[in-house]
Order: structure tokens, then C-alpha cells, then sequence
């Protein structure tokens, strides 16, 4: 770079010292362009900018800058002169009861560093009265049905006027939330964090009082990374979630040599940019790359190839209602759990008085736990240097095909085979769960108690059960052959049954809670409000339930995705509770990264899927007892069962009422409920079944397993 001169110098801190022309307010800028005849597109065009950003400079949502700035307020000043504004008439004068004053918001008690402290508010970003400052999300009714009336818009956050999120195009357009665009001037990585941090007025406040508030997220599209320096494509051998730029890229070297750093997952589709916090005042900003396949198509049905705009109102909707994305859903369904259960909390140092991190009670705290053996995996050092021998726990979902040699003439003659599907059984398992929450501890002929959360050796294989229904005890359906390791929830389930359970020994939790609680109550709250914005409502009857879930993807496909996402989040987190070591390097016995974290919780992963399984055991046994119908197959949440008619109308119990009859399978949008996954003829699934194949995977066409990866 040359070395500037002392004229250069001080007309340039003269510049500074002189700061930005004052423009005239929105509402003046656009009556002052009608009175002058332009359209919008003219004044873009003549700008060199978009139309949306004239409209943005009219609205308030945003400002122009140099050296549009200049250019624009020379327009409006000419324009002023010849088209001046009419006086305002004189307000008549009343006389009447002075108006309270407006109550200042509270402000809470977050983590150490800001307890106590008001929350601050850059003078540069628009306040919350402002039009940029209006609620980040609202979903366009689809329904043809009477809207209803809707709740109060969320209060935005002054420090976040602009939302969570934006899109970034390769123009240098960032599509916000609600229709906002942004100009961002960045023509390189640095600069796209340094802009995102001091002028986009990106961000969300903390979900719990003792939480964080979550980083900025900056979505690029295919153009903006090639403009910004980086491959349009990440190419490689390895599977594309473990891809990420080589550490000699100059886009990496950029970011080193201004003081950023990347976390260990390096540069790849989900990138986070940091510095070390100053005070209470996070430097992040998380980074995805769509062209680099961050947002995977079995979670984002056909968000990557939408428009920015689109991207932006689904993801958009998402960080409102869920969490502003982290990496995969699974890392973000993992994320909403710490989120919402912080692991510490501030409180006050009994010696000196001073404000500490203290433990977060119910949460699961700041140290990662090695799990029990059992509960560990194979590879686990737990396993590998102990040298344990005893066995596994096997909680996992069915994956059951009935005997061939069991069917009836009677059911070989129905015409269909229906698959019925829990909506998000996993997460309707998760509620009011009690879960571990301190270390295990060993017990010896322990005295079963169901309240107890652990993992218990016990024999059930002396259980009988109907061969027309899958054992509740395994993940194949077939009959335990002697003692094995159980979840609380699947030992319960044998004493409901009437048996008695005698353990051999177990690894128990002393301290126990709901951890996963309020994660339920935020997903439950999320699906079963995208479903209604579809159309899909709790007050339709059966039928018009049926014929809405047929149509709620045609509906509106941008919160079809979104419904998608939020139920790849639940599988996906609770399949992140046990994520397994990956990459070609890693060794047997070695840790690998998932284990450095408290989040790393076998036990509870396992807890949810043993009380799904008994929930789904439950419904099949007492449908067999309402209707006499037993299912032709199991995989995971969805069941198949023999019908009548093409239509789960046919076959579930209802009483004399019209009523759905308790305790079976019943239609509905809340989790926990039954919706129609597919029909088959019968014929179909027999000649399935006789080649060992699962009728329910091909109607279901997904997999069982809960993902534990990226």
C-alpha cells in the first residue's frame, strides 16, 4: 500500500470529523420523489442500487451509504427546493388527564458477566418503535378457513432490530426477515463479519434468563461465496459434512491475520467466526454456505435451490420458533437443549460477595459424564479399558415385520395395508421424562423402582407374548433369550404388564429431573403452530384432518420445510445424545470430540426411544383388544396395519358417540397422535413380508435410526 500523504491524511479525518450528511426522514424522501414523478426503479437505476433498497431508504429500514449517500442526498435537496413541504396546520389545543408514562421493559438476570447490568442498545440501529424494528416473523395465512385473531407481536429486541438472520447475494443484497433487504457492502470474509457485528443489527435474544443470546447468522448464496473469495463448491472424497477448507486457503489466512478464529470444526458449511468476548459483549458470527450443502435436503426439502428471500422467510421462521440454526438440525436440536437449560447460573460469592458461576440446577451441568458401561458404546474408553464384558443396553426403535405364518385368510382377504405414523413420537416420548442428571452409581440385587432413572440387568425372556405383536422388550420384536440390560421405562413396562421383575444388578442416578422439559414444550409448541399455519388445526374433525394433511405440503412449501426441519430437530437431537466417533483416523479406545461435552448423554437418549417403543406396544396391544386387528409391521413411529378401506377411518376404534375410542391409535396434529403415512394394497405387503422385508419402510421411505451425525 502506498504511503498516503499528510494532505490525503487530513482530508480524510476531516471527513470523519465532518460524519455523515443528515438525510431528511423516510416519509420525506418519498413525497418528495412522488412530487417529483420518479418511480422507485428510475431513482434505483439511477443510483446504481435496487429497487428494494429505495424502498428500504423510504420505509426506515434501512439507510444508504457512501458514496450513494451523497449522491442520493444532493437529489432530495434539489428535489426540496422545487417541491417544498405544505405547513403543517396548527393543532388545536386539549386540555385532559396527563398520559402515564410508558413502563421501561425489565431487564433480566443473564451470566455473570451481565447480571445486574441494563442491556445497551447501538445509536446506530433503530430503536423498537421503528419500522425496522418490527417482529422479525410473520407466517402468511394458508388456510382457507376464517383467520383468527392473532397473538401480540413479540417484542423486538432493540439490539437486535433486524432479526436473526439474513441471506447474503452475490449483488450484496441480505435478505432479512420480513421482507427486509440490506445492503452490505463486504467484499470479503473479514468484512462480512465486521459489517454483520457493528452495522447489520443482526442477532436474538437468550431463550432462559441465564442463557446467551444467539450469534448472527449469515446465509450465502452460491454468488455471494465466489464474491467473498471462497469455492463455489466444496469438493472432496470424504462424506461432505466433514469437508472444510484447507488451512492454508487464503480465505482462512484473511481470517487469521485480522485476529478471528475459527472453532475446530474449521471452515467448512457451517462456519463460526469469533474473537475472544470483551466484557459482556459476544463477537461471533455464524456463517452457512448453501452451494456447500449446509442445508441438507432430508431436513430443508428444497430450500437451497429457493430464492434468498425464501431461504430467509424459512429459516426465518424457524429461529423464531426453534433456534437460529447452529449447523445441522441435529446440531441445533442439541443446542435448543442447552439453550433452554443453561449450565450455569450467577449468584453470589458468600465470602467476597461477588457475582460467580454457580451450577444451573436441572441442568446437566459444565462437565462432560462418562456414561455407565452399559450405557456406553462399544468403542467407549469406559468399555475399552475396563475390558467390560457384561453387555449393552439396546434401546432402539422397532424395526418389526410380522410372521408370514401368523396371518389369517381373513386378513390375507382385506384389500389394504394402511401405514399409520406417530407425529414426532420421539418428542411426545420426551415429555415429563425423568431423566439422570449426576453420575451412575452400582447396585447389586437392587429392589426395581420405576421411579428410579438408570439402566438395570434383569431376565424377561420368561415373558409371553401374543406372536401376532412384537415384544416390547427389543427393537426386533422377537423374545428376549435371558438376562439383558433395560431403561427404567422397559422394566416398568414389564410390572404394567403383570410380571414380576427381579434385577440382577443396576447403574442408578441419584439426582434425577425433567431435563428435557422445556425442549419439548418449545418443539411441541413450534410443530403444532407451523401444522395450523398449513391449515392443519386441532379443532378439524377426522376426516378434515385426513384431507388437510393430504394438501399441507402444496399448501405453502416454504413452511412445509420448515415442519420438516422442526422433525428432523427432534430425531436429530436426540440422536446427537450418543454420537459416534467419525472420520477414517479415529481409533478404538481413543475420545473422540462429541464425548468433551455434558450433552453426550447415552442414558437419555436411550430413555426416550425405551418409552416410545412401550408407547407404541401399548397402542398395538390395546387396538388388538378394541378392534381385534393386529399390525403387519413396525418401523420406528409408523405402523401398518390390514383395513378394510383405504382410509385409517375403516379400522380405529371410535365409540357409539363418533368419539375415538381412548388408549388406541387416534388422528391428530398434536405429537403423540396418529396421521395416514401411505396405503398399499394388501397384497403388496404380504409378498414383502414373505421375503423378509418391512412393509412399513416402504410406506414410511425413511430410516428408523435416529441420526447421531453432523
Amino acid at each position: 500500500m502506498p504511503k498516503p500523504t499528510e494532505e490525503e491524511l487530513f482530508a480524510a479525518v476531516d471527513e470523519l470529523l465532518a460524519g455523515e450528511p443528515d438525510l431528511p426522514p423516510p416519509a420525506e424522501r418519498a413525497r418528495l420523489r412522488d412530487a417529483a414523478g420518479v418511480s422507485q426503479s428510475r431513482l434505483a437505476d439511477a443510483l446504481k442500487t435496487t429497487t428494494q433498497s429505495v424502498k428500504n431508504w423510504e420505509s426506515g429500514r434501512s439507510e444508504p451509504r457512501a458514496p450513494r449517500r451523497q449522491a442520493y442526498l444532493r437529489l432530495l435537496e434539489g428535489w426540496a427546493a422545487q417541491y417544498p413541504a405544505e405547513p403543517a396546520p396548527v393543532p388545536q389545543t386539549f386540555t385532559g388527564p396527563a398520559a402515564a408514562p410508558a413502563p421501561h421493559p425489565p431487564t433480566d438476570q443473564g451470566s455473570v458477566a451481565d447480571a445486574g447490568a441494563a442491556p445497551r442498545t447501538d445509536p446506530r440501529r433503530p430503536g423498537p418503535g421503528s419500522a425496522a424494528a418490527r417482529p422479525a416473523v410473520s407466517a402468511r395465512p394458508t388456510s382457507r378457513r376464517p383467520a383468527k385473531p392473532k397473538a401480540a407481536a413479540p417484542t423486538v429486541d432493540p439490539r437486535f432490530p433486524h432479526g436473526p438472520l439474513a441471506v447474503l447475494d452475490g449483488d450484496g443484497s441480505a435478505y432479512g426477515v420480513d421482507g427486509l433487504v440490506l445492503d452490505c457492502p463486504a467484499t470479503t470474509v473479514v468484512e462480512l463479519v465486521e459489517w454483520t457485528l457493528r452495522e447489520s443489527g443482526l442477532g436474538a435474544p437468550k431463550l432462559n434468563r441465564f442463557g446467551k443470546d444467539s450469534d448472527p447468522l449469515i446465509v450465502l448464496t452460491a454468488e455471494a461465496a465466489v464474491k467473498l473469495g471462497l469455492p463455489e463448491r466444496l469438493e472432496g472424497h470424504e462424506q461432505r459434512r466433514s469437508l472444510r477448507l484447507p488451512e492454508d486457503h487464503p480465505v482462512v489466512k484473511q481470517v487469521a491475520k485480522a485476529k478471528w478464529h475459527l472453532t475446530q470444526r474449521g471452515f467448512g458449511p457451517w462456519a463460526r467466526i469469533y474473537r475472544k468476548a470483551q466484557g459482556r459483549e459476544r463477537q461471533c458470527v455464524q456463517l452457512a454456505i448453501l452451494s456447500w450443502d449446509a442445508l441438507d435436503e432430508r431436513s430443508w426439502p428444497g430450500v437451497a435451490e429457493m430464492e434468498p428471500a425464501d431461504v430467509a422467510r424459512v429459516l426465518g421462521v424457524y429461529a423464531q420458533r426453534v433456534i437460529t440454526p447452529r449447523g445441522s438440525t441435529a446440531v441445533s436440536g442439541l443446542e435448543l437443549m442447552t439453550a433452554l437449560r443453561p449450565p450455569t447460573k450467577p449468584e453470589r460469592d458468600p465470602e467476597t460477595g461477588n457475582w460467580v458461576s454457580g451450577h444451573n440446577p436441572g441442568s446437566l451441568g459444565t462437565e462432560p459424564m462418562d456414561p455407565a458401561p452399559p450405557e456406553a458404546t462399544a468403542e467407549h474408553p469406559v468399555v475399552v479399558e475396563s475390558g467390560w464384558t457384561g453387555g449393552f443396553l439396546n434401546e432402539e426403535a422397532y424395526q418389526w415385520v410380522r410372521s408370514v405364518d401368523s396371518l389369517t385368510g381373513a386378513e390375507c382377504a382385506l384389500p389394504f395395508a394402511v401405514g399409520l405414523d406417530l407425529n414426532t413420537a420421539f418428542l411426545a416420548a420426551a415429555a415429563r421424562l425423568v431423566v439422570g442428571l449426576s453420575a451412575p452409581d452400582h447396585f447389586t440385587g437392587p429392589k426395581f423402582n420405576p421411579k428410579i432413572p438408570g439402566s438395570w440387568l434383569v431376565d424377561l425372556s420368561h415373558i409371553e407374548v401374543d406372536p401376532r405383536l412384537p415384544s416390547p422388550f427389543t427393537p426386533t420384536g422377537e423374545r428376549p433369550t435371558g438376562p439383558a440390560w433395560y431403561q427404567t421405562h422397559t422394566v416398568a413396562y414389564a410390572q404394567e404388564l403383570g410380571y414380576d421383575v427381579h434385577p440382577i444388578e443396576a447403574y442408578l442416578r441419584r439426582e434425577t429431573g425433567a431435563y428435557l422439559d422445556p425442549w419439548h414444550d418449545r418443539l411441541k409448541t413450534a410443530y403444532v403452530d407451523t401444522l395450523a399455519d398449513l391449515g392443519v388445526t386441532k379443532d378439524l374433525t377426522d376426516a378434515e384432518f385426513l384431507a388437510a394433511m393430504e394438501q399441507h405440503k402444496q399448501a405453502d412449501p416454504a413452511l412445509a420445510a420448515v415442519l420438516s426441519a422442526i422433525k428432523a430437530t427432534v430425531k436429530g437431537g436426540i440422536g446427537k445424545l450418543r454420537e459416534r466417533p467419525q472420520g477414517r483416523k479415529y481409533k478404538e479406545g481413543e475420545r473422540w470430540p462429541a464425548l468433551n461435552r455434558p450433552t453426550w448423554r447415552p442414558d437419555i437418549r436411550a430413555a426416550v426411544i425405551s418409552k416410545a417403543r412401550v408407547n407404541m406396544h401399548r397402542k398395538l396391544s390395546n387396538m388388538a383388544k378394541m378392534t381385534g386387528l393386529y399390525p403387519l409391521a413396525v418401523l420406528s413411529d409408523c405402523v401398518v396395519y390390514p383395513s378394510p378401506g383405504a382410509s385409517p377411518l375403516d379400522f380405529l376404534p371410535y365409540a357409539a358417540s363418533g368419539k375415538p375410542q381412548p388408549g388406541g391409535f387416534r388422528l391428530g396434529p398434536t405429537p403423540g397422535l396418529a396421521k395416514l403415512e401411505g396405503v398399499q394394497p394388501m397384497l403388496w405387503a404380504v409378498e414383502l413380508m414373505e421375503q423378509g422385508l418391512n412393509p412399513a419402510r416402504h410406506i414410511k421411505g425413511g430410516d428408523a435410526v435416529l441420526d447421531e451425525g453432523e
